[in-house]
């Protein structure tokens, strides 16, 4: 299972911290095997889920350069027109993906295109599901253009227990669809807003996987 980069720093803590934290344990309670036995097989466990949530899966990414690819793994929480007053200021359809601890939490770029927008806005730690996240916990909003003209925006928010977005882009870059975009530490959510004429291929509740599902066609 491959790591991804942005996981070996948080790992090696983890590592040392759990090792000092089993030391102390031995320390003080040496002569209580049930005691120490216990505390090295939690804290496996616990190392073994913070490797897990920093997998990076081999994937054959699918291309639709009509069409929007899932930007991330996780569940259709949200499909409703909405007015986005960022950038566009105007009614979208949006989109919301919900990550848990289980999903995997890198990000892939929905198009291809050119980054017109790139925002990174400090914020709270809401709950991601909570629908004011998305305009005030922790985020970044990215605009793509594709080449026929059509512009899509979409956000990285951090949540409750994600307090970290990681964002490998800036404005003027030249991306391709199902390329890493970014990374999300510990749970959250990406929202997607799309023109209002789009064709969505998903349904609320729905299970998307990043890369590989459609999530909208644009209209012709």
């Amino acid at each position: 299972m491959k790591i991804h980069r942005e996981g070996i720093h948080t790992i090696l803590i983890a590592a040392v911290s759990l090792i000092l934290f089993n030391i102390a344990v031995y320390v003080f309670f040496y002569d209580c095997k049930i005691i120490t036995i216990t505390s090295v097989l939690i804290s496996l466990i616990l190392f073994l889920i913070v490797v897990f949530f920093f997998r990076k899966p081999k994937r054959n990414c699918i291309i639709n350069h009509s069409g929007v690819m899932a930007p991330a793994d996780g569940k259709v929480v949200v499909i409703e027109k909405t007015f986005e007053q960022e950038y566009f200021k105007d009614e979208r359809i949006q989109i919301s993906i919900f990550m848990s601890l289980w999903n995997v939490h890198i990000n892939w770029f929905p198009i291809s295109g050119i980054i017109n927008y790139f925002r990174y806005h400090e914020g709270k730690y809401l709950l991601a599901k909570n629908p004011k996240s998305s305009e005030e916990n922790e985020r970044t909003s990215v605009v793509v253009r594709n080449e026929k003209g059509t512009e899509i925006l979409y956000r990285q928010i951090a949540g409750t227990v994600a307090r970290r977005v990681v964002f490998f882009v800036r404005e003027g870059d030249k991306v391709k669809q199902c390329e890493e975009c970014g990374f999300i530490k510990f749970g959250s959510r990406v929202d997607i807003f799309l023109p209002i004429n789009s064709d969505i291929k998903v349904k609320i509740g729905d299970k998307v996987k990043g890369t590989q599902t459609l999530i909208a066609e644009f209209s012709s």
